[in-house]
C-alpha cells in the first residue's frame, strides 16, 4: 500500500502531464487557426486585403446623416460586388495566387490586364473605404495622427480643406486620400477611376490611410452633381479609430 507521500507526488506528476498536454492542444490549435487564417501571424499581416468582400459591419441604413440606405446597398450589394467577382475571374485567368494579400497585386499592377488593374483597385479601394466609415464617426483623430496631421497640414481644418479640394478637384470619377508617403510624412492626393496609391503606375504612390470615393454612384442619389455636399457630409461618418489604428501599424 503506498504512502501518503508516493500517492501525492503521483498525482503532481500526472496532473503536471495533464497541464502539459493541454497547452501543447492549444498551441497546436493556435498555429492551426493561424494557418487558416482565422487569427493573424502579426501586426504587420493587420492591413492586408483579401480577394473575396467583406461583411460590411453595419446597415445599410447606419450612415444615414451622410449617405442614405439605398445608395448604400446598391454601392455595396452591387458595385462593390462586382469589383469582388471580377477580381476572381481576372485572378483566375491571370494565375494569381489568391491566398497571399491583394497588396502584392497591386504593387506590380503594370504587369496584368486592365480588368485586372479596375477590379484588382476597385476592390481594395471599397474594402478600405467601408471600414473608414461608421455610425460613430465624425469629429477628429486623437493622440499620434492627430498630432501628425496638424504638423503635416498645418491644422486639423486645413487638412479637411486640402482633402476635400482634392475630391472636389479630380475630373470625373476617383478617390481623394490621405496616405503615408516613403519618407512616412502624411500626403493628400487623388487618383483617376479605382487606381490607388499602391500601384505601382500611380501618380502617387504610398500607404492609404483614409480613401474618400468621389464616383457618382458613391453619392448621387441624394445629391446628385452637388460632390462638396457629399464631401462635407462625408465627414460626419468618418471612423478616426480605424484610422488611427492603421496609423500606428504603419
Amino acid at each position: 500500500m503506498q504512502d501518503n507521500s508516493t500517492s501525492r507526488r503521483k498525482f503532481i506528476t500526472d496532473s503536471a502531464k495533464s497541464v502539459l498536454a493541454v497547452s501543447a492542444g492549444v498551441m497546436a490549435t493556435g498555429s492551426l487557426l493561424q494557418s487558416c487564417g482565422i487569427i493573424g501571424k502579426s501586426q504587420s499581416s493587420a492591413n492586408n486585403t483579401g480577394f473575396a468582400q467583406a461583411p460590411l459591419g453595419y446597415g445599410y441604413n447606419s450612415l444615414e446623416r451622410a449617405i442614405d440606405a439605398q445608395t448604400m446597398e446598391i454601392h455595396y450589394s452591387k458595385h462593390a460586388a462586382t469589383y469582388a467577382s471580377n477580381l476572381k475571374e481576372a485572378a483566375a485567368a491571370e494565375g494569381v495566387d489568391t491566398k497571399k494579400p491583394l497588396e502584392d497585386v497591386l504593387a506590380k499592377i503594370s504587369k496584368y490586364s486592365a480588368k485586372m488593374r479596375n477590379n484588382a483597385g476597385g476592390h481594395y479601394n471599397h474594402e478600405l473605404f467601408w471600414k473608414t466609415l461608421s455610425p460613430d464617426g465624425g469629429g477628429k483623430p486623437e493622440g499620434k495622427l492627430l498630432t501628425a496631421i496638424e504638423q503635416s497640414f498645418n491644422s486639423f481644418d486645413s487638412f479637411k480643406t486640402q482633402l476635400a479640394d482634392a475630391g472636389k478637384n479630380r475630373f470625373g470619377s476617383g478617390w481623394a486620400w490621405l496616405y503615408i508617403g516613403a519618407d512616412k510624412k502624411l500626403l493628400i492626393g487623388s487618383t483617376p477611376n479605382q487606381d490607388n496609391p499602391l500601384m505601382n503606375v500611380s501618380e502617387i504612390k504610398g500607404s492609404p490611410l483614409l480613401g474618400l470615393d468621389v464616383w457618382e454612384h458613391a453619392y448621387y442619389l441624394r445629391y446628385q452633381n452637388r460632390r462638396a455636399d457629399y464631401i462635407n457630409a462625408w465627414w460626419s461618418v468618418v471612423n478616426w479609430k480605424f484610422v488611427e489604428q492603421r496609423f500606428a501599424s504603419f
